[in-house]
């Protein structure tokens, strides 16, 4: 039987990072294998100076998970979707067993929404989504 997978929406930011602890501790409790994926858009889209944050936190996110002992991969998608379609798809296409995301905090207008990327997903993953963000004060 394969181990379950679990798909973590990884980013480098506050609540990027709590995902991204959120998920090793859904690995080990469930004896799952963690995907992680950060997703640009790519193209004119996506700077420079972004890619190369995105990728030195890859870096530090692979060497936490080196640390944690779970079995992982890591995947840095430019394929020319949004985030939240990558991940939906990311998930579909490796039969994820949950999907981790993180969110930020949002004002009191913004709270009918979570936010676009994180509705997004929520709508089109095709299994169960944790959403996970951080305290007030530590955000994004």
């Amino acid at each position: 039987m394969e181990p379950h997978t679990i798909v973590v929406g990884y980013s480098p930011t506050a609540s990027g990072h709590l995902a991204l602890e959120r998920a090793v501790q859904e690995a080990k409790l469930r004896g799952s294998r963690l995907v992680v994926v950060l997703s640009m858009w790519g193209g004119r889209r996506t700077g420079f100076d972004e890619v190369t944050e995105a990728r030195q936190a890859l870096e530090l996110a692979e060497a936490r998970l080196q640390e944690e002992g779970v079995p992982y991969e890591v995947r840095e998608l430019v394929r020319g979707k949004s985030p939240a379609q990558d991940l939906a798809d990311l998930a579909a296409e490796e039969h994820a067993d949950l999907l981790v995301i993180g969110y930020r905090h949002r004002t009191k207008s913004g709270k009918y929404f979570l936010g676009s990327d994180a509705q997004d997903i929520l709508l089109a993953a095709p299994c169960p989504v944790l959403a996970v963000r951080p305290p007030e004060g530590e955000e994004d």
